[in-house]
């Protein structure tokens, strides 16, 4: 593992360039250009206030619905699009991948980087809605790089993982957006934590996204500290699916450039 990251630093203006081409190739004559990066977020928080805050009156632990969905949309959406993009991105790049050597992980790795700008790009917006609703900024606040980069963390995993398996099972990409529906269900996004009983809560927080959505909330909304027992086992899952993940990713990588 140690051998294949200092390789990967090796290449690391590849991987610098790469990204930089992912974003450009992301907004190539788009009408909208970056401004897509707040569209889905900001759309879908504005969707789910109406039919669960208007309709359903789901309950938010008194945060104002559309600082509550849109405080763990802004991290979803990171997650999901770099999930949905990176998949397929040996595949897409199969020419690259047949001719010249260079570390295959810097394919799906820089999906997920542009996706930071996304994110980042999005995040102006909540600081827009925070000073709408007055929220009070604590020093909580100084936690979120922590959370970012466990969550950088689960997502490479779940992109390595998903990006080999798609080479050798083209229908993977297909199962990816089912995949990630059902897992926006399982996250506490339109609803809060504490509507999971509790019997059922140590079950929950081993999806290591519920934990990092409801930190999210906490340390930026509610200006608290995140509660360990559910932040850690996200922290756990995360790394050690990357460390599995990434160890069968360079196993696979060897026969990338015959089946495609």
């Amino acid at each position: 593992m140690i051998n294949h990251l200092r390789e990967l630093w090796r290449y690391r203006e590849l991987l610098w360039s790469w990204t930089g081409r992912e974003i450009k190739v992301r907004y190539k004559q788009s009408l909208l250009g970056a401004a897509w990066a707040i569209v889905q977020p900001l759309g879908t928080a504005l969707i789910f206030t109406v039919v669960f805050a208007r309709f359903i009156h789901v309950p938010t632990d008194g945060i104002p619905y559309p600082i509550f969905s849109y405080a763990a949309l802004l991290p979803w959406t990171f997650f999901a699009t770099s999930v949905s993009l990176a998949t397929d991105s040996l595949v897409r790049n199969m020419n690259l991948v047949t001719k010249i050597y260079f570390p295959r992980e810097i394919l799906p790795f820089a999906s997920v980087l542009a996706g930071l700008l996304d994110f980042a790009i999005a995040a102006v917006v909540f600081v827009g809605m925070a000073i709408y609703y007055r929220v009070a900024f604590s020093w909580s606040v100084a936690l979120v790089p922590l959370l970012l980069l466990i969550q950088v963390v689960l997502t490479l995993g779940v992109v390595l993982l998903a990006s080999a398996l798609n080479v050798f099972y083209r229908d993977v990409r297909f199962i990816i957006p089912l995949g990630l529906q059902l897992w926006m269900y399982l996250t506490p996004i339109i609803y809060p934590l504490s509507l999971v009983p509790e019997r059922y809560r140590t079950l929950y927080l081993l999806n290591p996204m519920a934990g990092l959505i409801e930190s999210y909330r906490r340390i930026i909304v509610q200006g608290e500290m995140p509660v360990l027992a559910q932040i850690a086992p996200a922290a756990l899952v995360s790394f050690l699916l990357f460390l599995l993940a990434y160890a069968y990713f360079k196993q696979a990588e060897q026969v990338f450039a015959d089946i495609i």
